[in-house]
């Protein structure tokens, strides 16, 4: 590509030296390059289910599309959508909950954003997972608070030590970020766990943001939200929507959950940054949640299924030391024993190797020791990229 001439230099606000990246996207374009030139590639890189959406889902975009609606919404989204996701929260969650409370954005990344903007001013501090969804603390540096990372620790089963967060939390507290199941260790808080967490912050004025977006994706036991903590009830924003649960990435469809007086905050966000989210799409959503869910029971057989091939023959390959993760679709193997730093390994394992994952680094400082492997592809293709794995360790540890 040959570079455009300005007569005028790029002058970018300071904040946008703050604004980080999901390292994901730019492997994946690595990749992609790879594979250009002619090489194969085996994608474990992305978080993105490799089923299609269900086909009860598109075929109501569709008539959606045709019954004309393609016109703009209400900014906290149709009424049809959010009476809905209410419902099948207050059931799910074991709590009431009123479509008033319910905000539609157009995936589930804007409820991080917007939840940081209205919440945390400058300074603030805001507790989030380590090694944990890049986002999180991108948005937090970018809008001038400061990040206090959790470290989630592998004897724990990638959970966190109670008192750990207990010294995390402070007078500047605003807002604590939770993740479960969990990207990128598939780490999942238990009942006890998450009334061990409402417990250490007790009666303090701190929001939680709880990130449930893999809350249908568990393979042993059943979730369990704060948000059904009675008494965190109206300090709660719940983060969830269709995109893994249905496979609808590129449908661009979330939700947010709070108390109304923040929904309505949210909502002025959503007119100032996307006016709304798209109709066709939400009727899609409506079709998602009231249609039959034998896709996604499916889908958390195929992914259990893939987690076993791939987290058992991990664990037979030199350097290489791999818990089963509780949920989610990807595997957190340690790699110390490689004596590879996690970035080198990774990156050796694309260009050598022929196999795309992403450092454990990419989802902060405490994912070094790591890399994570999505298994949101066949087990075919995984077993590929485990024979390209041992092969490739037997050349060079």
């Amino acid at each position: 590509m040959v570079p455009v001439q300005t007569s005028h230099p790029l002058k970018l606000a300071k904040r946008m030296q703050r604004l980080g990246t999901e390292t994901a996207f730019e492997v994946l374009a690595r990749a992609r390059a790879l594979e250009a030139q002619g090489r194969d590639i085996v994608h474990l890189e992305i978080g993105e289910p490799d089923f299609d959406t269900p086909s009860n889902i598109v075929e109501a975009g569709v008539d959606a599309l045709r019954g004309g609606w393609t016109h703009y919404g209400p900014s906290p989204g149709l009424p049809a959508l959010r009476e809905t996701v209410a419902g099948c929260v207050a059931e799910t969650r074991n709590t009431r909950v009123n479509p008033e409370e319910v905000v539609i954005v157009p995936g589930g990344k804007p409820i991080i954003f917007f939840t940081i903007l209205a919440l945390v001013e400058e300074g603030d501090e805001v507790i989030y997972p380590n090694p944990g969804f890049p986002i999180y603390e991108s948005m937090i540096e970018f809008l001038g608070a400061r990040p206090v990372p959790i470290h989630l620790r592998e004897e724990r089963a990638f959970g966190f030590d109670i008192n750990d967060l207990a010294r995390c939390i402070s007078e500047r507290t605003k807002l604590i970020i939770l993740n479960s199941p969990h990207n990128p260790t598939g780490g999942v808080l238990t009942e006890k766990d998450v009334r061990a967490i409402a417990r250490a912050i007790g009666d303090r004025d701190i929001m939680v943001l709880s990130d449930e977006i893999y809350s249908r994706l568990i393979f042993e036991g059943e979730h369990f939200s704060i948000m059904s903590i009675p008494e965190f009830r109206d300090r709660t924003i719940l983060l969830d929507g269709f995109s893994k649960t249905y496979a609808m990435t590129g449908w661009r469809l979330g939700y947010g959950v709070m108390r109304p007086d923040l929904a309505t905050q949210i909502s002025r966000l959503m007119t100032n940054s996307n006016s709304c989210t798209a109709s066709f799409t939400q009727m899609a959503g409506v079709a998602a949640l009231q249609g039959d869910q034998a896709s996604v029971e499916q889908m958390r057989e195929e992914f259990l299924k893939r987690r076993d091939v791939m987290v058992d023959a991990l664990n037979e390959i030199k350097g290489f030391r791999c818990q089963k993760p509780g949920g989610a679709f990807y595997v957190f193997p340690n790699i110390e024993g490689t004596g590879w730093s996690s970035k080198k390994l990774a990156d050796a394992l694309l260009e050598e190797a022929g196999v795309a994952c992403l450092s454990g680094t990419s989802f902060g400082s405490f994912g070094e020791g790591y890399v994570r492997f999505s298994i949101a592809n066949s087990i075919e293709n995984i077993e590929k990229a485990l024979e390209r794995i041992k092969r490739w360790t037997g050349k060079h540890l």
